[in-house]
This record gives structure tokens, sequence and C-alpha cells, in this order.
């Protein structure tokens, strides 16, 4: 091997050994369940096997995905990015007026650390009353849920922007908008993302919940349905293909956040 040839065969090696370090538990813990379920021999315990099977047979056995994925992910996914989206623009709105402002941020810090704490189910019950059992009542409940954490943590970050930063901005009359725009914002990326990160998965579980009260499709509903009928086998096909999207969605958003923080100005 020449020495130009040394490098690449090490990182190559490199990358090998680390999808292994990360592949490694997750095939053990399913060999581990896989014997353990054999071993129960319970029908509400299935092994990963017969699991995984379903999943294919419901959603995957066409050349891609089946008809009945679209209707079963398709309108949950897109109710769960609809409602992630707009929670974390209003979050990431009022959270900079709040960290910028500190007079805004004495009127937003009391109401939002009292919303942020009541329990979501407690809430579905007022979004029913108010939205009723449509699609703007599932939006909503999921867009309250993410709110609070991109809210939260854009004021955070605002308000950790080295002062220093602000002071020679306005040394050189820069605008207000470009402070905002290339000082402030950029400064406060990282905690922003990390705000809707946590809330890309609350909003799957919001979603889910939603869909267990008067809906007739999406995968909430398919899953209460299953339960209550005792598909136990589709259940679980269910929570893997939860699992799957979820896994998905937090893949796209890893590349987007990385691609974002690496362009952002210094």
């Amino acid at each position: 091997m020449s020495a130009a040839q040394a490098p690449i065969g090490r990182r190559a090696g490199g990358l090998a050994q680390g999808a292994l370090a990360r592949l490694g538990p997750v095939v053990l813990a399913v060999l581990l369940w896989q014997w353990a379920a054999l071993a129960a021999g319970s029908p509400f315990f299935p092994p990963p096997g017969r699991i995984a099977g379903r999943v294919a047979e419901l959603w995957f056995s066409e050349p891609l995905l089946t008809e009945r994925f679209w209707q079963d992910a398709g309108p949950s996914v897109l109710r769960a990015l609809t409602g992630w989206l707009a929670g974390a623009a209003f979050g990431v709105v009022v959270g900079l007026a709040a960290g910028l402002w500190k007079a805004a941020a004495g009127y937003v810090d009391p109401p939002v650390n009292f919303l942020r704490s009541l329990p979501k189910p407690a809430i579905v019950p007022v979004f029913l009353l108010v939205f009723g059992s449509g699609d703007l009542m599932r939006i909503g409940l999921i867009t309250f849920g993410c709110v609070w954490p991109v809210l939260l943590n854009t004021m955070q970050g605002v308000r950790s922007v080295d002062p220093m930063y602000l002071e020679t901005a306005r040394a050189f009359h820069i605008p207000p908008r470009t402070q905002l725009l290339r000082v402030v914002i950029p400064a406060a990326l990282p905690k922003i993302f990390a705000g809707m990160r946590v809330t890309l998965s609350l909003s799957l579980i919001l979603m889910v919940l939603s869909e267990w009260l008067l809906a007739d499709h999406g995968l909430g509903h398919f899953l209460i349905t299953a339960q209550r009928t005792f598909e136990i086998l589709d259940v679980w096909a269910a929570i893997v293909l939860l699992g799957l999207l979820g896994y998905l969605l937090n893949v796209l958003f890893l590349a987007a956040e990385r691609r974002v923080l690496r362009s952002r100005p210094s």
C-alpha cells in the first residue's frame, strides 16, 4: 500500500469500527429479545422476527411502500411535522423577543412556566372543545406541546450571547436588524436546534395521543384499534414503525443541523 493510500485505509477502518460500535448493541439487544420472546412463548411478547415480518407485510411489501403506508403514516407524519414547525416558529419568535428585551421577559416567563408544566393529556379535552375533533385540534395540540422547549432554549441562547459582540456591533453603528440576523441568531442557533430536536420526538408522541381520539386514520388510530381488538402483533408493528419514523426524522434533522451550523458566520 502506498503512503497516499494508507490514510484512506485507516479512515475506512475507523469508519467500519465506528459503525460496528453503533450497531453492535442494537444487534445484541435484538438477539436477546428474540431469545427471551421464544423462551417465554407469550402471545403478548412476540419475537422481533415476527414483528419485522408484519411490518413488511403491512407497509413495505410492495416495491417500496404500500398504499396502506400512505394511509396510515402519511397523515400522521404530516400532522406531526406541521405542528412541530408551527410550534418551533412561534417559540423562536417569542424567545427572541423575550431574550432581547428584559421587559418582555418579565411578561413571558410566568405564563410560559405555568403552561409548559401542564400535562399534555389534560389539555386534550380543552382542545376538543375549542377546535373540534378534526386535524386542527391535532395540529394545535402538537404545536402547543412543541412551543415551550424551543421558546426556553431560544431565550437561553439569546441571553448567553457574549455582550462584547453586541457592544462591538453598537460601536460600529450596525443597525439592530443586522445585529439580530448576523450576531444574535447565529450565536443562539445551537440552543435553538437543541430545543427543536427535543420537540421533534415530542411531536410524534403528541401525534399518537391526538389520533387516539375520534380519528379514523393515522398511526395513532391504527395502534389504538389494534389494542382494542387484541391484535397484539399489529400493536408491536405500529410501535416499531413509529420508532423507525422517529429515527429517520432525527437523522434528517441532524444532517440539516450540521449543514446550517457549519455555514453560519463565525
